[in-house]
Parts: structure tokens; sequence; C-alpha cells
């Protein structure tokens, strides 16, 4: 956490040993270990919810990506229904035109028949 070796430990120990003395050192010492144990929990808790509010955003991000495809994939979609919608009623109208013509061809021959 802090970087500290064993030397640095040391003399903070001897430092402590002297300006407390040795009957208040044990007690200074749990209280000392209890501060540092609720200034990791803290930190390890705001890391913690650090890390879940990067998530949450990730997979928003994530989410809006995926809606925009779903977008663009519907509207591939839309384009192909209108396209085979024109599709079959340009079939729908040239059809009539081909009967039409086949009646024509009809007439005319009925009528080359009758002029013979």
């Amino acid at each position: 956490m802090f970087d500290m070796g064993f030397a640095e430990m040391l003399v903070i120990g001897i430092v402590a040993l002297l300006v407390i003395g040795p009957e208040r050192l044990p007690a200074v010492a749990r209280k000392a270990g209890s501060y540092f144990a609720r200034i990791r929990r803290f930190v390890s808790n705001v890391k913690s919810d650090v890390e879940r509010e990067f998530r949450t955003d990730e997979l928003q991000q994530m989410l809006r990506q995926q809606q925009d495809e779903l977008k663009s994939l519907k509207n591939i979609v839309n384009e192909t229904r209108r396209d085979a919608d024109l599709e079959s009623l340009e079939r729908s109208i040239r059809e009539p035109e081909k009967d039409d013509s086949k009646k024509d061809e009809t007439i005319q021959q009925n009528v080359s028949l009758t002029e013979k």
C-alpha cells in the first residue's frame, strides 16, 4: 500500500517505542492496526464501487451499440420488404399487360382469318 520495506518499518517501530513507551505501545499498535484495517476496507469498497460503475458504463455503451445495430438491421429488413413489395407490384402490373398482348394477338389472328 505504502510500498514500505522491512528497514522502514523497523525505524518506525524504534521511534514509536521511544516516543510512546513500552507500556502504551501494544495498545497504540492495536488501535493503529484497527485504523489501517478500516482504511483498507474503505479503499477496497471505493475501488469496487468505481469498478462497478465502469462496468455499468461499459454495459450501457454496449447496449446502445447493440440497439443501434438492431435499428440498422430493422431498416435493412424494412427496405428489403419494400423492395420485395415493389417487385411483386411490378409483376402484377406486367402480368395483365402480357395477358392484354396475348388477347391482342389472338384478336389479330382472328381478324386475319376472317379476312381470308
